[in-house]
C-alpha cells in the first residue's frame, strides 16, 4: 500500500504543474481585451468587432497545490524518495488542496450591434479539478491502525471533483448610460467526463476488544463516487479518443449563465463585479456510481502493511466487499459548476486623451496609469476559496499596455504577475505570466500559470 500512497502523491503534484486556481487576475479588465468579456460580460468595449484566431485566441493553463511543491519530492538531495513522500504527510492538513484549471478557446468573435449593445459568441473547452487531501486516511494507510487505536478517521476529509467539458456561449453587454454598463452570458455545457465524490460522512475507528482482537467500526457511513465517461456499460474503460467528440453537444448537457457590470464613479474611478458559471451539467453517458451506506462492525484484521504477504490486500479487499456491501447505479446525475465571483476598484491618472468613439458617438477619457484592487472567489466542495490582488497598469504607448499584479491567496503571499498586450494594425497579441519570483525555479512554487492569445480587432 505504501507504493500506492507514493504514486498518489507524485501523480497529484506532477499533474498540478502540467495544467492554480481559476483566478485570472491579470486578464481581468486588462487593456479592453475581448477575453475580458468572459470574466465580466458587463465590461466596456470600444471596438466595432473582433475575431479570435481559432485555437490561439486564448490558451490558459493554471495549477496550484497548497503546502507542498514539486521540488519537495523531486529535489536532488540525499533523502530517499519514499521517505520524502511519507514525511510530507505530516506537513499537510485536511485543508490543503490541489486545484487545476485549463481552458482552450476554439472560437471567439464579437460585433457591436448598435450604439449600446455588443454581442460576443464563442466555444471553448475546459478542464477543472479540485481535490483536498484526506490526511486521516493517508496516515491510516501509512502507519496502519495499530498505531492509532481509538482514533476516529473521518470520511468527510476527502473531496474530489474533476470534469472536462465544452462550452458554447453567447453574451451581450449593454451601455445603459455614460457611467453604467451591464451584461449577461448564456452557456450550454457539454460534458466529456466527470468524477465526483463530495459530502461524504462517517468515520472509521479501531479498538482492542475484550478478547484481545482488533475490532473495527464503520459508523454512520454514507459515501459515494459518481463517474461519467470513465467506464462503459460493460465496465470497461472508455477510450479517451471517444471523449473528444463529446465536447460539442454530446448528450451530457447543462445550462449556465454569467452576469456582470462596470460603473464609472467619475472620470477616473471605476468599480466592476461579475458572477460566472451559475449552472449545472447533467451526466447520462457511460455513468457508473457506487454508494456505501450504513453502520458495520467487524474484527480480526490488522490494517498494517505486510510486504511479505502477496495476498494480504486481496484478502482485505474481499473482506470489505463481504462486510460492507455497496450499491452500483447507472442513473444520470447532475453536478453544479464552480461559481466564480470577481470585483474590482480602479483609479486612473496621468496624461489623458479625450477620444471620440465613432461607433457610439460618445467620448471617453483614457489615462496612462491606473492602480486598483481585485477580489476573487471560487466556490469549492470544502467552501469558498479567496484571492486578493493589487495591480498597476501602465500604457507605454498608443499600442502597448502592461499590467503588474501582486496576489495573496492560499498558495502564496508573494505571487507577482505581469501582462503584456500590443496591437499592430488589426492584430492584438497578449501574454500573461504569474509567479515571477519563482520563474527560475518553477518546481519550487506552489502555483504556476500562463495565458496567451491572438485576436483581430477592428475599431
Amino acid at each position: 500500500m505504501k507504493k500506492y500512497l507514493i504514486y498518489f502523491f507524485a501523480l497529484g503534484i506532477l499533474l498540478s504543474y502540467k495544467v492554480v486556481s481559476q483566478n485570472r487576475q491579470v486578464l481581468y479588465e486588462f487593456d479592453n481585451l475581448p477575453q475580458t468579456l468572459l470574466l465580466n460580460p458587463g465590461t466596456n468595449t470600444n471596438y466595432k468587432y473582433h475575431f479570435g484566431i481559432p485555437l490561439l485566441s486564448r490558451v490558459s493553463f493554471q495549477a496550484g497545490l497548497t503546502e507542498l511543491t514539486v521540488a519537495d519530492l523531486f529535489r536532488d538531495n540525499s533523502i530517499d524518495f519514499t521517505t520524502k513522500v511519507l514525511n510530507s504527510i505530516d506537513r499537510i492538513s485536511s485543508n490543503d488542496y490541489l486545484q487545476i484549471n485549463s481552458q482552450i478557446e476554439i472560437l471567439n468573435g464579437g460585433y457591436k450591434l448598435n450604439n449600446k449593445d455588443y454581442l460576443n459568441v464563442g466555444f471553448y473547452t475546459e478542464l477543472d479539478a479540485f481535490m483536498n487531501f484526506p490526511k486521516g486516511a493517508l496516515i491510516l494507510l501509512r502507519d496502519g491502525n495499530s498505531a492509532h487505536l481509538n482514533k476516529d478517521f473521518l470520511l468527510s476529509e476527502g473531496n474530489l471533483k474533476v470534469e472536462a467539458l465544452g462550452v458554447i456561449h453567447a453574451g451581450i453587454s449593454r451601455k445603459i448610460n455614460e457611467k453604467f454598463t451591464v451584461g449577461g452570458r448564456f452557456k450550454i455545457y457539454s460534458g466529456m467526463f466527470n468524477v465526483t465524490s463530495t459530502n461524504n460522512i462517517g468515520s472509521f475507528t479501531s479498538r482492542i476488544s475484550n478478547n484481545n482482537q482488533y475490532e473495527h467500526h464503520l459508523n454512520n457511513i454514507n459515501a459515494s463516487i459518481q463517474t461519467s465517461g470513465i467506464y462503459d456499460e460493460n465496465d470497461d474503460a472508455v477510450n479517451p479518443k471517444d471523449l473528444i467528440g463529446r465536447a460539442f453537444l454530446s448528450g451530457n448537457l447543462g445550462l449556465g449563465f454569467d452576469i456582470g457590470f462596470s460603473y464609472q464613479l467619475d472620470k477616473q474611478a471605476e468599480i466592476t463585479a461579475s458572477l460566472l458559471d451559475i449552472g449545472f451539467v447533467s451526466y447520462s453517458k457511460d455513468v457508473l456510481s457506487n454508494e456505501v451506506k450504513g453502520d458495520y462492525t467487524f474484527s480480526g484484521i490488522n490494517f498494517q502493511y505486510d510486504g511479505t504477504n502477496n495476498d494480504y490486500w486481496q484478502v482485505l479487499n474481499s473482506d470489505f466487499k463481504t462486510q460492507v456491501p455497496s450499491k452500483k447505479s447507472r442513473e444520470s446525475y447532475s453536478v453544479m459548476r464552480p461559481v466564480k465571483f470577481n470585483s474590482s476598484y480602479k483609479y486612473s491618472w496621468g496624461r489623458s486623451r479625450n477620444e471620440e468613439n465613432c461607433h457610439d458617438m460618445s467620448y471617453k477619457d483614457f489615462y496612462d496609469n491606473a492602480i486598483g484592487v481585485q477580489l476573487f472567489s471560487v466556490f469549492r466542495p470544502t467552501g469558498p476559496k479567496f484571492a486578493l490582488t493589487s495591480f498597476y497598469e501602465r500604457k507605454l504607448s498608443e499600442n502597448f499596455n502592461t499590467k503588474i499584479t501582486y496576489t495573496i491567496d492560499d498558495f502564496s503571499y508573494s505571487n507577482l504577475g505581469v501582462g503584456l498586450s500590443t496591437k499592430i494594425g488589426k492584430v492584438n497579441i497578449y501574454g500573461i505570466l504569474d509567479n515571477l519570483f519563482n520563474i527560475t525555479d518553477i518546481a519550487d512554487a506552489n502555483s504556476a500559470s500562463f495565458q496567451l492569445g491572438i485576436n483581430l480587432i477592428y475599431n
